[in-house]
């Protein structure tokens, strides 16, 4: 796997290559961009897919002691990414992590031709619904990070409606979520990464409803695609981005949860094409 050295640390990716347009693809909390596979699959022929692993608990390469790893620097990550890659006319997409929108109107605003926000956390749902709302206590316990994270060690318990149960409705296979939990539990600096992350979220609640305001100076194509049995994402969410967005386009896909990447791939991958020809 590729890597690039960031102000804040190394970031590893994945790069489909090739001439195509280029679609960059953020994943959300303890996850990777294996979340967008069956994605990039059906689109890689056409698109260059570039995904990298921001630093949100699946990481492999623990950031600098002293990175900024907040909902507002992480997104600063994803911006010096594209910029450290000279990416240009990037499609954004994002699912679950709901950050980037941070980086609409701000410094690498310039690279980003189209948005497509699916499913992701907006306005003031941060940490979003469910269990995930814990862990900003939990992370300034001493070892309460870890004992939150301990269920994640054992396949027969990552579908409790207390873990990533209401993140999809078809299971993350066994070796995918392996991956993703591996780094943060094995790895003392990575539980630190992501404790600065989630210990931070009051302010990226803030950072993201200031941020609202930027979405509707964004003039260009935008997709909004959203679950209607979203659990933890609330539907009036993505009607109110779509209505923000003056050229958005909403969608709403049904039996999904969250993770629509994996829930229904071929309908997400579909509805990228169609804003990628806009």
């Amino acid at each position: 796997m590729p890597a690039v050295e960031l102000t804040a640390g190394t970031i590893d990716y994945e790069d489909t290559g090739g001439d195509g347009p280029v679609i960059v693809l953020l994943h959300g909390l303890i996850m990777d961009g294996s979340l967008w596979r069956h994605v990039v699959e059906d689109l890689r022929g056409d698109y260059r897919c570039v995904l990298p692993t921001l630093p949100l608990g699946a990481h492999r390469r623990p950031m600098r002691a002293d990175a900024d790893l907040s909902m507002r620097g992480i997104a600063e990550i994803a911006g010096e990414f594209m910029e450290s890659l000279d990416l240009r006319d990037v499609t954004l997409a994002m699912n679950d992590w709901g950050g980037a929108q941070l980086l609409v109107g701000g410094a690498h605003d310039g690279r980003i031709s189209r948005l497509a926000l699916c499913s992701c956390e907006a306005f003031d749902n941060v940490p979003p619904k469910g269990a995930a709302r814990m862990l900003p206590y939990l992370a300034r316990v001493p070892g309460g990070l870890a004992a939150a994270l301990l269920p994640f060690r054992f396949d027969r318990l990552r579908r409790l409606p207390m873990t990533y149960g209401p993140l999809s409705k078809r299971p993350v296979p066994r070796e995918v979520m392996d991956l993703w939990f591996a780094p943060v539990a094995e790895q003392r600096e990575i539980r630190r990464d992501l404790r600065k992350y989630v210990a931070s979220s009051a302010q990226g609640r803030r950072d993201l409803m200031e941020a609202t305001g930027a979405l509707g100076s964004f003039d260009r194509p935008a997709l909004v695609a959203w679950a209607t049995e979203d659990r933890l994402m609330p539907r009036e969410h993505g009607r109110r981005l779509a209505q923000l967005l003056p050229q958005a386009q909403l969608v709403e896909i049904a039996d999904s949860y969250t993770l629509i990447p994996e829930d229904q791939p071929a309908t997400l991958a579909a509805n990228i094409r169609g804003l990628m020809s806009r």
